[in-house]
């Protein structure tokens, strides 16, 4: 729109229902709002689940294309069709050309595995948009938007004008909205949604930030919002999780599942270097990149002195998907209903320990005893590992690691209705779990909760794969 030069687009407006919204920034800009002839390439909008559909979509976007800016019908490769039509709207308008590609790897990344599929979409990327290098006389811009890296997919790797800006700190605002955006221009929304809920404007800015916020783009310190989760719920007038809807965890279950396996405990505060960012993805060796470039993980932060970054979930949407992405490879519907049934017991009714626990533990052993045996890696990591994912799935307030002055704790999980300190012990005895708790005191941080704290002791066996004995006590 803006090489469109339709600067009413971003002018001052009153919605339907009353709602002023003000000047957006480049309006109030000395851009010139000149008309340039755009082409524009959107792999996200079409079902490219062949080469043949690929093909009719490049074959359906190059010909109107010709058909708008005059070039002949043509049986030529898709390499001299798009340089015709280059210097056909040059041509015609008097202005050098723009080009926007959207997701341009998008395909590529739901054929991950199947190397022949990628050479073939690799090539006939190649052939499509080789012209942008020997034709840039005639371009007055290229915009090109992706998950990987050009480097990481080697489709854009012989067009050497290209710079990569998602890591910039010039750039770290690019992409979604902003603390400053969300709380001047869409203060009206927040204020909406809040009245909505009859909650003040506060608390509803706070929720809308636990759950959207925390996305960082290479060592900016600006934190941005997921703008299709925010917006969704301003609609809605309801916070949930949206971002999952469009389908993205089947594609990265996918992707994951070639790779070495992936613990929720293991990526959230993983270090990285600068360099595991440009891994190609074909490589399958390493995880981060892929949980980085498409959004399941961003930069906490970074070392400038020693290039390393923190990587970890931007927010408790993000955080929540991921882990019921991975519950759900695992574990059958029927599995999933009895656990949350079981933690809303928890969370909700008056707090008697025997009646609570019981049938939450008995649904923890029922889905162990479903668990595939060749996901069971036979150590306490794993097992610890897959209960956090567990809670964090059903959105749980849950604590991996609790640090206190003696040690830390495996699990803590903080309910409405109380606290519960969680020691796993593999090939141990619960009473051995309780005893740890005890003499490491790691129940007394809560001592002024005003929640009752009950220590939990569960003994996995090796032998069942399973969970064998348990036994709690209120501290």
């Amino acid at each position: 729109m803006v090489f469109e030069g339709r600067r009413e687009l971003f002018e001052a407006f009153t919605t339907d229902d009353g709602i002023e919204q003000p000047q957006l920034f480049i309006a109030q800009t000395d851009w010139k709002w000149e008309r340039y002839p755009v082409l524009r390439f959107d792999f996200s909008r079409s079902n490219l689940s062949s080469l043949e559909k690929l093909d009719e979509f490049v074959n359906f976007t190059l010909s109107g294309y010709e058909e708008q800016y005059g070039v002949p019908p043509s049986k030529d490769s898709s390499s001299i069709r798009m340089t015709k039509i280059i210097h056909a709207a040059e041509r015609q308008t008097g202005k050098k050309v723009v080009v926007l590609v959207d997701e341009y790897d998008n395909m590529m990344l739901h054929n991950l595995g199947d190397a022949a599929m990628q050479t073939a979409i690799r090539e006939r990327f190649q052939d499509l948009f080789m012209p942008l290098k020997g034709e840039d006389s005639h371009l007055q811009f290229i915009f090109i938007t992706g998950i990987s890296k050009f480097s990481q997919m080697g489709i854009f790797s012989r067009i050497n004008q290209l710079e990569n800006i998602s890591m910039q700190a010039a750039y770290d605002t690019i992409c979604g909205i902003s603390e400053e955006e969300l709380t001047t221009v869409l203060h009206p929304d927040i204020e909406l949604m809040a009245g909505q809920q009859e909650r003040d404007y506060d608390g509803m800015l706070a929720e809308l930030k636990t759950n959207y916020d925390g996305y960082h783009f290479g060592m900016g310190k600006n934190d941005m919002y997921n703008p299709f989760s925010l917006f969704k719920a301003f609609k809605s007038g309801e916070v949930s999780d949206y971002w999952f809807e469009s389908g993205t965890t089947s594609a990265l279950i996918d992707m994951l599942s070639q790779m070495p396996k992936v613990e929720v405990t293991d990526i959230d505060g993983v270090e990285c270097d600068a360099s595991d960012f440009d891994r190609p993805f074909s490589s399958y060796d390493y995880a981060l990149p892929i949980l980085y470039q498409s959004g399941y993980l961003t930069i906490k932060h970074y070392d400038r002195e020693l290039n390393t970054y923190i990587l970890g979930f931007p927010n408790l949407e993000v955080r929540k998907g991921f882990a019921l992405c991975l519950y759900q490879y695992v574990a059958h519907k029927q599995q999933q209903d009895d656990m949350k049934r079981s933690a809303l017991q928890i969370a909700y009714r008056r707090f008697r320990r025997d009646d609570v626990l019981e049938p939450f533990v008995k649904a923890l052993q029922t889905f162990f005893a479903g668990v595939p045996y060749m996901l069971d890696d036979k150590n306490e990591h794993h097992f610890h590992a897959m209960l956090y994912t567990l809670f964090v799935s059903f959105g749980a307030d849950v604590v991996p690691e609790d640090l206190s002055s003696h040690g830390r704790a495996d699990l803590t999980l903080k309910m409405p209705k109380g606290i519960y300190i969680i020691e796993l012990k593999y090939g141990k005895s619960a009473d051995e779990a309780l005893r740890q708790i005890d003499e490491r005191g790691y129940a007394r941080k809560y001592a002024l909760d005003g929640r009752p704290v009950v220590k939990v002791g569960l003994a996995f066996s090796e032998e069942e794969r399973n969970i064998t004995e348990w036994k709690s006590e209120e501290h």
